[in-house]
Formats: C-alpha cells, sequence, structure tokens
C-alpha cells in the first residue's frame, strides 16, 4: 500500500496501533504522520517509532489518505471543526471513540465524507487486539479492505452493524480492565494460600489465557468446555457454585449494561 496514514492524537490506544503498523512489511514507516498537542508524547512517539511527527493537526490532515481521530469523545467537535477545511476529498476517516457515530462525525465535517467507526482494544500493543469496525455507504470494498488491513497488524477484527456498535465497547473495548480485575483478585487468592505474587500472577494469566484459546480454536461452547472440568463431587464444580452463589454472570452482565449505558451517554 502507498496510502499516507494519518494519527490526530497519539495516546496509548494510538501508539498501541501505530505499533502493529510499523512491524508489518507491507507498511513502510514513513507513510506514518502522527500529530500530539504534547511536546512530552511527541518526544516520547519519536523515540518509540521511526514515524514523522508534528504538533500541527492541520498537517497531519492534509497529507492523510486514511486519517485516524485518535482523540477522547469530547474532543471530536473541536479537532474536526479545526481540519475539516483541510482534508482531502477522498479521505477516509477513521474513528476509535466509543458513542461517536458515522453520522455525528459527517455533521461534524458538514458533508458525507467516507467514515469507518472502530472500536479497538489496549492489546493491541502486542499484536492481540480485537477490534469492531463498520463503515459509512461513502466507503468503498477497495478502502474498507485497506482499512482492514491496517488493524489486521494488531489484531483481529470483526465487520459489525453500527447499530450494535454500541455495545462492543462492554463486550471486547472495556473488557480486558474486567479480565484484568479477575487476574488480581485470583492472584490475591493463590497469595492467601501462600503462593509467591509474582508466580501467583503468571499462574493465574496463563490459566486466562489458555481458556481463552480453548474456545476459539476448538469451537466448543465455553459451557461445554467448563463442564468438562466439573468432576462430580470435585473441588471445581465448588467454586463454581460459589461463583453463582455470588452472581458472578449476573455482576459481569450488570457490568457490561452499565458500560454501554455510559457509550450511549457519550454521544448525547
Amino acid at each position: 500500500m502507498n496510502q499516507t496514514i494519518g494519527f490526530i492524537g497519539c495516546g496509548k490506544m494510538a501508539q498501541a496501533m501505530i505499533g502493529g503498523m510499523v512491524k508489518d512489511e507491507e507498511i513502510n514507516p514513513t507513510q506514518i504522520i502522527a500529530s500530539t498537542t504534547s511536546q512530552e508524547t511527541l518526544q516520547k512517539v519519536q523515540a518509540m517509532f521511526p514515524i514523522q511527527t508534528t504538533i500541527n493537526n492541520v498537517e497531519v490532515a492534509e497529507v492523510s489518505d486514511i486519517l485516524f481521530l485518535a482523540v477522547h469523545p469530547n474532543g471530536y467537535k473541536e479537532v474536526i471543526e479545526e481540519i475539516r477545511q483541510n482534508v482531502k476529498p477522498s479521505v477516509v476517516i477513521v474513528t476509535i471513540a466509543a458513542g461517536i457515530s458515522i453520522e455525528d462525525v459527517q455533521r461534524a465535517f458538514q458533508t458525507n465524507v467516507k467514515v469507518a467507526r472502530t472500536m479497538p482494544n489496549t492489546p493491541s500493543l502486542i499484536q492481540e487486539g480485537m477490534s469492531a469496525i463498520c463503515s459509512s455507504r461513502e466507503v468503498t470494498d477497495e478502502e474498507l479492505q485497506t482499512v482492514l488491513l491496517l488493524f489486521h497488524t494488531f489484531g483481529k477484527v470483526e465487520i459489525v452493524a453500527e447499530e450494535l456498535m454500541d455495545a462492543i465497547p462492554a463486550v471486547s473495548g472495556s473488557s480486558p480492565a474486567y479480565v484484568y480485575m479477575m487476574i488480581e483478585a485470583m492472584a490475591d487468592g493463590a497469595v492467601a494460600q501462600g503462593l509467591p505474587r509474582d508466580q501467583a500472577y503468571r499462574l493465574a494469566s496463563q490459566a486466562l489465557v489458555g481458556a481463552a484459546k480453548m474456545v476459539l480454536e476448538t469451537g466448543l461452547h465455553p459451557g461445554v468446555l467448563k463442564d468438562q472440568v466439573c468432576s462430580p463431587g470435585g473441588s471445581t464444580i465448588e467454586a463454581v457454585s460459589e461463583l453463582e452463589k455470588q452472581g458472578f454472570r449476573g455482576n459481569i452482565q450488570a457490568a457490561m449494561e452499565k458500560c454501554t449505558q455510559k457509550v450511549k451517554s457519550l454521544s448525547k
């Protein structure tokens, strides 16, 4: 590919995505340009990646063929107002903010600009990201494939209907935080039984990695895999029973509902 890839905003999520892209053989790091308002962040990004950098958002907008708006949801209107007169007519705008719809972006640009609405997650930093994407009707199949190629450099991608995009943060965008809490809780339980802290973290973390891979690679229902671990009258079914009594599933679902409610409120 020979398009210029721009990032307005270069925080942790953008850095994770750029990290995947610069490792891809089809992408030359010099094709990537990123802007940030913080001189400290600019210097950090310059040290991390051999890409172009600037503190000028307009400079990025003017040259980008694919433009990532990697800013917080409450900063979208201000950034778009700053750059909307300077983007290429053919640019594809890629959003990564929760609650920002395709219509919101086109309204802010005051034109039917091409938009790919996406929701990546932080494991993109280690090329294990899970992203969801939908696009406006103005985006061609070829352009969508190019955007998908970029996302595949740092993980996996699912195409999702836009009306379902507000549900994505709860299930994949925000969910690493739930998993980290579970790892921490499991490690605390192990430490209480005498295991060293660092060993407890390794044991808990790898157990979750392995369990997730079992779901993905066997294709078996999670309930079936759970039953395979639970021997009659054994310790695992004792633990599972206690989790059910404590509302384990219901608490996760309630947390996801709260997450989705917040996402929907961000667009108002």
